[in-house]
């Protein structure tokens, strides 16, 4: 059981990396100018990730961090605390397909209608930021797109790249 939620996590984040669907929120009381470094902390009740997965999603999110201006730190005194979650969930596909013409006996069309399911499911990465001093979430950032279970290691990378720069795309959010 959980070989299979680390090879699901794994999928979910190497599918999340071509992300259909990005999306942020943030603190707009918050000045994001202040914020220098930042610290990684785990948030308890994530999937795990095996340990590839996670130093190549760790290593592109720090490539993104230092793009954005923050340095990464050890220390308890870093202006941001920052950790990612990751979920997989399950959705139901129907798929109909009319092999004929016409709309019914009083049109004179025949035909037949097959109808299959298909499972699929859905990663999620959510990377969540928090200001150290007030203890508080001040950025969220979410990815969701549906698993491609058969990509290969360096399309898994590349996605991987992609889906962090996506997510990322919006930090810091700008001032209005």
């Amino acid at each position: 059981m959980k070989i299979t939620r680390i090879i699901l996590a794994a999928l979910a984040f190497v599918a999340i990396a071509s992300a259909q669907n990005v999306n942020y929120n943030f603190d707009q009381a918050t000045d994001f100018s202040k914020f220098k470094s930042y610290k990684w902390i785990e948030i308890p009740g994530g999937v795990q990730l095996d340990d590839i997965t996670a130093k190549q999603l760790t290593s592109a999110l720090e490539a993104q961090l230092a793009q954005k201006g923050l340095t990464k730190t050890e220390s308890d005194s870093a202006d941001l605390y920052v950790g990612y979650q990751l979920a997989t969930t399950q959705e139901r596909q129907i798929n109909a397909y009319n092999t004929g013409w016409g709309y019914g006996p009083r049109w004179g069309g025949t035909g037949t209608t097959s109808i299959s399911t298909t499972t699929l499911t859905i990663g999620s990465l959510d990377l969540d930021m928090y200001d150290s001093s007030q203890k508080q979430l001040v950025w969220r950032g979410v990815a969701t797109k549906t698993l491609d279970a058969g990509a290969k290691p360096e399309k898994r990378q590349k996605n991987i790249q992609k889906a962090v720069e996506k997510l990322l795309k919006n930090y810091p959010p700008e001032k209005k």
